[in-house]
């Protein structure tokens, strides 16, 4: 099959759909491709790059009328014109704003494909579009803050005196919040954030970053967050303009497909904001912001002094890598689709992810798809709650296979007994070094159990010198008359051998693999 990468039309959307990368991986699985002449020359993708991996060059009308065209957004109507029956579009749809984009497509006989309504699970991460522009949207947020802020973000002491570092607050720790956070702390701010999900507080503490709790949460059922109570949004609105006040910037990152997305800065809580400060309203739109004040794809600035960053489409200010991942995007979705790497698509409609974003398929509509459960946590078990027949059948057998607690014992009844025989055979003058070694086995065994895995290789040296030491000893008494004396030396050498040995080979081979990595 064909596959057609149309030049986007409008000016302000300099990404195209495939990089020469993404056709290379494309041909492996067995399709040919067909790059509109100039399509990727705003994101420095040229057509001779192109040519060199595999696509030709070709008219509008080539593209067009090729058997699958992948693009950015929903193409008008008088390109929908150029397709044929049985076409496969992939492009973004917002379907669930736009459900008159289903009959339109299903009229014309083209099956469609929305790469913004990937169900968020976890097997459709890679193809997932709108987590790929989130990623780069949330770093490019932190670019324009810093641009607009004016100061340095990491702190410094300097012959001129001390430079505290800036005060970045998140609000809503999505996938632009994870990637605004990561960014702002790497330039060196004191990042804290905020989400009504608290399970993402281990996410944004592994980055470096301090969770604000609110006295709203909620749980996920699809990857999104809900819309709130007027109470719940009083209560929240609350904390974000306490930490708005003592935040040099603050990036909002709601936004709500196809709705205006929900207000998180009031105007009252932008006034009390310190002069000088930055808003980055992720969630501008023409159906509003995040902000009370912001202006789609404006910056505004208030009587305050307070600027307020309202792109409403950010990954576009970053269009090479936002065209790398679209691309990948699309390919791993070919992959999935493509299972004989023989350059047909196979859309399988019993497949969660390819049910999820078909908006039309053969003529007929086919959204909205049936609801994908993501992260529902189950229901507990109520205590009153009796066992069911089959499971207190199957309660005995569980019993059975939990393992018994006289398992494994015998082994240490035998080398309780061999102890107390050897003590038993040994002189009296020695019982006093009986009872040192077994408390230096208690102490050695909880010391070394609780030694973190970071200084294993140096405990590993100090472990090498005790059985030198061993060794020097049980050579010593191997001298002596009694037999068993003789017999217990030879084995603690042998032991102690082991030990000096085996901890200089894996010493060894941990030095290799590092000469492997830096010789890499």
């Amino acid at each position: 099959m064909l596959i057609g990468i149309p030049k986007e039309s409008t000016s302000r959307n300099p990404l195209v759909a495939v990089t020469p990368d993404s056709v290379r991986k494309m041909i492996a699985l067995g399709y040919e491709v067909c790059v509109e002449s100039g399509a990727g020359n705003r994101a420095s993708f040229f057509n001779s790059q192109y040519r060199k991996a595999g696509a030709e060059i070709g008219s509008r009308s080539d593209i067009w009328g090729a058997d699958i065209v992948v693009c950015l957004d929903m193409p008008t109507d008088d390109k929908l014109d150029l397709m044929h029956g049985g076409a496969v579009l992939i492009a973004r749809m917002n379907p669930a704003a736009n459900p008159e984009i289903a009959e339109n497509l299903a009229k014309r006989g083209i099956t469609g494909l929305a790469m913004d309504a990937v169900p968020r699970i976890s097997r459709a991460q890679s193809l997932d579009v709108r987590s790929s522009m989130a990623n780069i949207g949330g770093y490019r947020a932190v670019i324009e803050a810093a641009n607009a802020y004016g100061r340095t973000f990491g702190g410094q002491v300097t012959a001129a005196g001390k430079v505290a570092p800036a005060r970045v607050y998140v609000i809503g720790v999505g996938v632009a919040g994870l990637a605004a956070i990561g960014a702002a702390v790497s330039m060196g701010a004191i990042v804290s954030a905020t989400d009504v999900r608290p399970e993402v507080a281990d996410q944004v503490e592994s980055l470096g970053a301090t969770f604000v709790e609110i006295p709203v949460k909620q749980e996920s059922s699809d990857g999104y967050a809900r819309a709130l109570t007027d109470e719940q949004q009083k209560l929240t609105l609350e904390v974000y303009a306490k930490q708005a006040a003592e935040s040099d910037i603050v990036i909002t990152t709601a936004q709500v497909p196809g709705r205006p997305a929900p207000l998180l800065l009031t105007e009252e809580a932008v006034e009390g904001m310190k002069p000088g400060s930055v808003i980055v309203d992720m969630g501008a739109s023409e159906l509003g912001g995040n902000c009370a004040l912001s202006q789609q794809g404006k910056v505004v600035q208030t009587e305050g002094g307070i600027s307020i960053i309202g792109y409403d489409n950010l990954p576009a200010r970053l269009p090479g890598q936002a065209s790398q991942l679209y691309g990948q995007n699309i390919v791993n979705f070919l992959k999935l689709t493509t299972p004989q790497k023989d350059g047909s698509i196979v859309l399988d409609e019993t497949d969660e992810v390819v049910r999820g974003i078909t908006v039309a398929l053969d003529g007929e509509i086919m959204w909205p798809p049936p609801p994908v459960s993501v992260s529902a946590a189950p229901a507990p078990k109520a205590e009153s709650e009796k066992p069911s027949a089959a499971e207190a059948e199957a309660a005995p057998a569980d019993e059975e296979k939990a393992p018994s607690p006289m398992k494994g014992l015998w082994w240490k009844a035998l080398l309780a007994i061999l102890g107390v025989a050897i003590i038993a055979a040994a002189p009296s003058e020695m019982t006093g070094h009986f009872f040192v070694f077994e408390l230096a086995v208690v102490v050695g065994f909880y010391v070394i159990t609780n030694v973190t895995h970071a200084l294993h290789t140096p405990l590993m040296s100090v472990t090498n010198a005790i059985s030198g030491i061993i060794i020097v000893g049980s050579l010593l008494l191997m001298g002596a008359d009694n037999p068993v004396v003789v017999a217990l030396s030879f084995v603690a050498a042998v032991l102690a051998s082991i030990n000096i040995f085996g901890g200089f080979l894996v010493t060894r081979r941990m030095l290799d693999m590092f000469k492997g990595s830096s010789e890499d």
